[in-house]
């Protein structure tokens, strides 16, 4: 199938490894000019040798403004910005009364406020166009809480209620919203937990860890015209974990 996505222009964040470098490849292979972003610059150099990409920007979002700085300067180097994938990696672990004050407020930029800052970037070049694609990355932890991810847990979830929010606002302009949660994946994160295989079964019932690629297949899809009546949706890649409605 065409996606439609040839010369379309892409911001993909957290994209030297993982299920960034995932969707940036995937979105890449269908035709789409892609900058990644990361924090180290050379992991960010062999990424964009090994996967075509149309260049990079280094940036800490865990650090107030880099996020904003990043996607301006993406802006600039591609001309414009049709789609934007907000994505970062997972927080320190602890319950509750173990997470410091410092630690909240280190999370909330990097989970959170990055996503606004790259969107006040973004979505003014979106309006202008009337198109725009935006997709946060998140986790299954944004609807059922895992245990000792406590601000994964809360601040995950609240971008669900910003990704609804700007879907009412801003739809009307050609722009979609929709929240992309990974389960249980195969990513470096998860294999540092050494999970046996008989442990995996046990908890996703697909039998197996997902793999980056089936959520950036998604990815791509939703990045693209066909998806154009898609917005404000919520997903959960996850072999089955989630049980609610």
């Amino acid at each position: 199938m065409d996606l439609s996505l040839k010369g379309k222009k892409a911001l993909v964040m957290g994209s030297s490894a993982g299920i960034g470098y995932a969707v940036a490849e995937s979105l890449i292979k269908e035709g789409a000019e892609v900058i990644l972003c990361a924090r180290n610059p050379e992991t960010l150099k062999e990424a964009v040798t090994k996967i075509g990409a149309r260049g990079y920007v280094v940036a800490d979002l865990s650090k107030s403004g880099e996020a904003k700085r990043a996607t301006q300067e993406a802006v600039e180097k591609l001309g414009g910005l049709d789609i934007l994938v907000c994505n970062t990696g997972g927080p320190a672990k602890g319950n509750f009364l173990e997470v410091s004050l410092e630690q909240w407020q280190l999370d909330f930029q990097s989970l959170w406020l990055s996503v606004v800052e790259s969107l006040h970037v973004a979505l003014p070049s979106m309006q202008k166009q009337n198109y725009g694609r935006v997709l946060m990355v998140t986790s299954i932890a944004a609807k059922e809480p895992l245990p000792g991810l406590t601000t994964s847990n809360g601040l995950r979830a609240g971008l669900e209620g910003l990704c609804k929010s700007l879907a009412n606002e801003f739809s009307h302009a050609g722009i979609t919203f929709n929240v992309l949660r990974p389960g249980y994946t195969n990513t470096d994160r998860l294999k540092a937990l050494n999970l046996s295989p008989d442990r995996i079964k046990e908890m996703v019932p697909a039998g197996r860890l997902g793999e980056p690629q089936e959520l950036a297949d998604l990815a791509c899809f939703l990045s693209s015209p066909l998806a154009g009546y898609i917005t404000g949706q919520c997903l959960s890649i996850d072999g089955g974990v989630q049980k609610s409605f």
